[in-house]
């Protein structure tokens, strides 16, 4: 069984936690053993609309502090007609440690701890079509276009996710890349994951960037041409086994994707990476850093939402033409 394959007639023990104005709040159970008890179960906000015209999955990236700013994107698509269902990543909000600053087991030095915990937000976002496939969720229908977005971390889930599963029709990728080579040694979020290299270096020998390139060199220009998913899995150091870049060509999803032009968490090689890999990508460059972003949240909403409508209306098109 690959890393990314999980036992479907696992029970969801689906549950309604809160009813609000803006959303419910419904959890379900995970389809793995995760660090802490915690995680067992999946979160989700969903955020109804009254006359939906599609469904979204939306990521969050690593950290709590963003989540409650990010939630305006699921309650400002909504109101136009996108039911919106805000997933809350292992390690995070309810799904962590009290006193934990959101995604800490995502923050590690080995490709063996990460390949597992990376997957498994993989399989939270799988599991969440699992269910809306299921019926358990009322009031909307199951026939409606199913899209994923994601922010950051939120984005380099949904790039492996799109790539996974052909259930999900379209996706937005916001301020994401690929490529740990340019994230691990550049961006100022993963200083942690530079003092586990320093002090630990990992199975693969590597402690530097130096070592990095070398041990990376081979297989990264194999992911260029890689045949099939399964492929994936042969290419060594098994960092790229949750690389988003070995996973974006077998994205054939139409996607947006949106970069900062300030963005260092993010480092353009990591962005510009993973676009040149996504078969069918349209680029928007957004003059912002990476959290400065949230100052154009209504741009990348509105330029979102009209990706979505010209998608979904292809998609409607197809189905009305394949009824005929």
């Amino acid at each position: 069984m690959y890393i990314y394959e999980y036992d479907k007639n696992l029970p969801f023990n689906f549950k309604i936690e809160k009813e609000d104005e803006k959303y419910t709040l419904i959890s379900f159970d995970a389809v793995y053993e995760p660090d802490i008890p915690e995680s067992s179960r999946v979160y989700v906000y969903r955020y109804r609309s009254e006359n939906p015209w599609m469904r979204l999955i939306f990521l969050h990236g690593i950290g709590n502090g963003h989540i409650p700013y990010l939630m305006w994107f699921a309650e400002n698509f909504a109101q136009r007609g996108i039911e919106t269902y805000f997933l809350i990543q292992p390690y995070h909000m309810q799904r962590a440690k009290q006193g934990w600053n959101g995604g800490e087991p995502f923050f590690h030095h080995s490709p063996a701890h990460c390949i597992v915990r990376f997957h498994q937000a993989i399989k939270d976002v799988r599991r969440m079509i699992d269910l809306l496939d299921s019926g358990l969720i009322q009031g909307v229908s199951d026939d409606l276009p199913l899209g994923i977005m994601g922010f950051s971390f939120g984005g380099m889930i949904a790039t492996m996710s799109l790539a996974l599963d052909s259930r999900l029709d379209v996706g937005v990728l916001a301020f994401t890349g690929g490529d740990w080579r340019w994230i691990n040694w550049y961006s100022p979020y993963v200083e942690p994951v530079r003092q586990g290299y320093e002090k630990f270096s990992n199975e693969w020998g590597c402690k530097d960037e130096a070592k990095c390139i070398e041990l990376r060199a081979n297989s990264r220009r194999k992911v260029h041409s890689l045949k099939n998913l399964n492929d994936i899995f042969t290419l060594t150091p098994t960092c790229f086994h949750y690389d988003p870049l070995s996973y974006a060509k077998f994205v054939k999803q139409p996607v947006l994707m949106f970069s900062g032009v300030f963005d260092k968490v993010i480092p353009k090689q990591a962005s510009n990476g993973l676009y040149r890999l996504l078969p069918n990508v349209t680029k928007i460059i957004v003059p912002s850093g990476h959290k400065s972003s949230y100052l154009f949240r209504r741009f990348i909403a509105g330029k979102s939402l009209k990706f979505f409508k010209k998608q979904a209306q292809q998609i409607y098109k197809k189905a009305n033409q394949n009824a005929v």
